[in-house]
């Protein structure tokens, strides 16, 4: 039996692989924030579908956090198959708004988090000849749109890269890359979403269930949505400086409206 570690696993996202993994005979290991949160949905998984389910506390934001989730990645008695690097969040307020610390927070999480944690897992796995990494960006990646886009953009270009240097190793990498999602993300940071037209929103169960579908064929970028591949296509046929300022007001338009406190 397979082990997946999915990180940022209580909600969205990360509760959607959860979900579609353990349905699919995957053992799991839970990493977030809330131990009691990831303690209840360990339970509810085992209970419904029978698999192992670990959990594992930690702040990625963290060196701390960081190191723990590595070492579980370095434990070679119990190896991890499948690595999703789902953890992140986003900001209220655009440039010069966010204080510094946080975006270097973000940086941490989104960045640095990513690169170590996929470094752990690949090298284990290119020795054992098999094992993937999923590592969620988003369309945010494809257009300038401040701190969250760039350390998006950065996912998909370290992820593809990386997958290339392993290619023939067994081990595949694949950068995912959903449009708006419904779930606690616009929330928890202070973000009105109820100007997004409803036909932008996408299903995280479907975002999951397109992304396996494309890691499966040994794609290293996924982007789970037709509507979104147009509009991604669109996006590579406009010229650089065009694109910063359509992007700028269409995101004043359709993006989250920032709530004051």
């Amino acid at each position: 039996m397979t082990t997946a570690l999915i990180t940022g696993a209580t909600a969205g996202i990360g509760a959607a692989f959860a979900r579609r993994l353990a349905a699919d005979g995957h053992s799991l290991v839970l990493v977030a924030r809330d131990g009691k949160r990831l303690r209840e949905q360990a339970g509810e998984l085992h209970d419904r579908h029978g698999v192992e389910v670990g959990v594992l506390p930690a702040d990625l934001a963290s060196d701390g956090g960081i190191d723990a989730v590595g070492a579980r990645l370095n434990d070679h008695a119990h190896p991890v198959d499948l690595l999703v690097n789902n953890a992140g969040f986003g900001h209220k307020g655009a440039f010069l708004d966010v204080p510094v610390a946080d975006e270097l927070t973000m940086l941490k999480v989104h960045v640095e988090a990513v690169l170590r944690l996929t470094t752990e897992a690949v090298s284990g796995m290119r020795d054992r000849g098999r094992g993937g990494v999923i590592n969620l960006a988003s369309v945010a990646a494809f257009v300038p749109r401040g701190t969250y886009g760039a350390s998006k953009a950065w996912v998909v270009q370290f992820t593809q890269g990386a997958a290339r240097d392993v290619a023939g190793s067994g081990v595949r990498l694949m950068a995912l890359c959903p449009g708006f999602v419904r779930t606690e993300f616009h929330q928890r940071a202070g973000m009105g979403t109820g100007n997004i037209p409803g036909w932008m929103w996408l299903d995280a169960d479907r975002v999951v269930e397109a992304g396996l579908k494309d890691y499966a064929q040994g794609k290293t970028l996924s982007i789970p949505d037709p509507r979104y591949k147009v509009i991604n296509g669109l996006v590579k046929l406009a010229p650089r400086g065009l694109l910063g300022g359509v992007t700028s007001r269409a995101g004043r338009k359709y993006g989250p409206q920032y709530r004051a406190k």
